[in-house]
Order: C-alpha cells, then structure tokens, then sequence
C-alpha cells in the first residue's frame, strides 16, 4: 500500500506568528465510513463518524469558534472545515499543532489554532484539489426545520440582527451585515445556494475582516497577535467594494463561517434556507443545534 500524502500549512494566525497543521490524505476504504479526524499536537480530538458524541465538545466564541474536549482545545477550525465538503467520500487525519513565537499577555487562554493563511479557504482548498483530485458530488441530508429568532446581547437587550430557517431543497442562504458603527458604516449582503462544488468556489475566497479600529483596540489589549497584513482584509474607512477581493466579500466571507461551523460536526450540508441579519459564530452554532438531531438520523 502506498504511503499516505501528508500536506503542510503554517501561517500566522489568530494569537501565534506560526500556526502550524498538517492533512494527511488517507486511503479509500469501502470497509470504514468516511471520517474526518481532528488531533490537537497527536491526541485524538474529534472524529466525524463519532458525530453522535458531537454535543460533548464544550463549545464557546471569541473572535473565532473554539472547541474543548476531554483537557484539549482547538481554534478556528471554520476555514479548513468546510474544504471537506468538497470531498465526502473522502477521508482525512487532521493534525493541529502549538503555535509558538508572538505571544500575548494572556498566553495561558492560548489554544492550538489552524493557520490563518490569507484569511479565507483558498489556500486550503487550492492545495487539497492538487493532490486529491477533482471535487466529488456534495452531501445533503434532509432538515425539515422551521424557526425564527432575535439576536440579543442579553435577553432585555434590544435585538440586533435575526435568524430565520426553513426547509428547502438545497442549503441556501441570504446573509446581511448592517455595521454603522464600523469604518464609517458599511453593509454587505450576499445570497448563496448550493448545488454542486462550483458553488462553493466563490465563497472560499472570502477572507476574514475586521475593522480598523477593531483592529487597533484588539492589539492594544495584547490580542491578535499572530495577524498580519496577509491574514485577511482591513475595513479602513470609507469602505469601498474596490478593497474587496470579490464583490460582497464581507458577507460571503461570513457565508463561509456558517458553512465551517455546520461542516465541522460532519462534511455534509442541511438541506436549509437561512436568512440570517448580523450573524456570528454563536448564531451558527445555534443553528447547528437546530439541525443535529436530523444529521443524526442521517449517518
């Protein structure tokens, strides 16, 4: 049997100026199902044929979605997560290493995280489409789920932004950031359905943003340490679609968190129509919630 294809990413990332992770390519095995196996520095984290123990990980949001399980963490897995779609019938070893160099203050609430590379999911995919091949047929399962709610930073806050799901014959999703407060105010709006890898394309190449005086307040406080120019986009005021890589970036950039965030659990999409207005990850991973029970019944 040929030896499996180990693929290397480092780049900086959210806390560390040199996160590290490795993708080992595993054999097709018509004997073992499909698994997508997540290891944090050599120890077993999670695997996606274990998804009925999936509600186990403890789940928490900063700036990024982190999970902990069993004394170990892992962070920003919502860009590398979702290149798995592309490739269900696929299985792949994950490996998750300490980053080291560019430390905060707070370096003790440091978890392993996957390399930020260019903020979105270009490189991963563009790397993983050489050496596996061309993109299979995606994976959906049924949803049939209904629900609408506010976003509330407190439960007598005034709301903010709102989620509403319903069944529908694909995942599809309408997403709208409303910011007046950020970089002389912007909004971004995006509207994806998914059928076939193509769709995917365009929204792996959405980076991740922040504005800049988000930015400023954020290095202040010893945090994004590992950031650079290259690790996404920088909303500096006025915000134009001319800094954007493609149009509608912040948007469909949040499309690809959804879809890392639902990915995560297991490589395949909820057939869903979301509309979703100033969403994050705690929003997604509400909605995650929301269809578990039917992913469940599906593998």
């Amino acid at each position: 049997m040929p030896a499996c294809k180990t693929l290397e990413f480092s780049s900086p990332s959210l806390s560390f100026d040199n996160a590290k992770v490795k993708v080992q390519l595993l054999p097709r095995d018509s004997n073992r199902a499909t698994r997508i196996s997540w290891n944090v520095g050599g120890r077993p984290f999670y695997s996606t044929d274990q998804v009925k123990i999936f509600d186990t990980l403890v789940y928490e949001s900063r700036r990024t979605t982190i999970y902990r399980h069993e004394g170990l963490a892992l962070s920003t897995p919502e860009h590398l997560a979702p290149v798995f779609l592309m490739w269900p019938g696929r299985s792949f070893c994950v490996n998750v290493k300490d980053g080291a160099g560019n430390m905060p203050s707070d370096a003790a609430t440091l978890v392993p995280e996957i390399p930020l590379m260019d903020g979105s999911a270009l490189p991963f995919f563009l790397t993983l489409r050489r050496e596996v091949g061309t993109p299979e047929e995606i994976a959906f399962y049924d949803a049939p789920v209904s629900g609408h709610w506010d976003l509330r930073n407190a439960p007598d806050a005034p709301a903010y932004g709102h989620v509403r799901i319903c069944p529908a014959e694909t995942f599809e999703v309408e997403y709208r950031l409303e910011r007046p407060d950020v970089a002389g105010g912007f909004c971004s709006y995006a509207n994806v359905s998914i059928y076939s890898p193509e769709d995917l394309f365009r929204v792996f190449q959405a980076r991740t943003f922040i504005a800049e005086k988000e930015y400023e307040a954020a290095c202040a406080q010893g945090l994004l340490a590992g950031v650079d120019e290259g690790c996404g986009l920088l909303l500096k005021s006025p915000v134009t679609q001319s800094s954007y890589r493609i149009a509608e970036e912040p948007a469909l950039h949040k499309i690809l968190d959804l879809l890392g965030d639902l990915a995560f659990a297991f490589p395949a999409l909820p057939k869903i129509r979301i509309e979703i207005l100033n969403g994050g990850h705690t929003s997604h991973h509400q909605i995650l919630k929301e269809v578990l029970p039917y992913l469940l019944k599906a593998v």
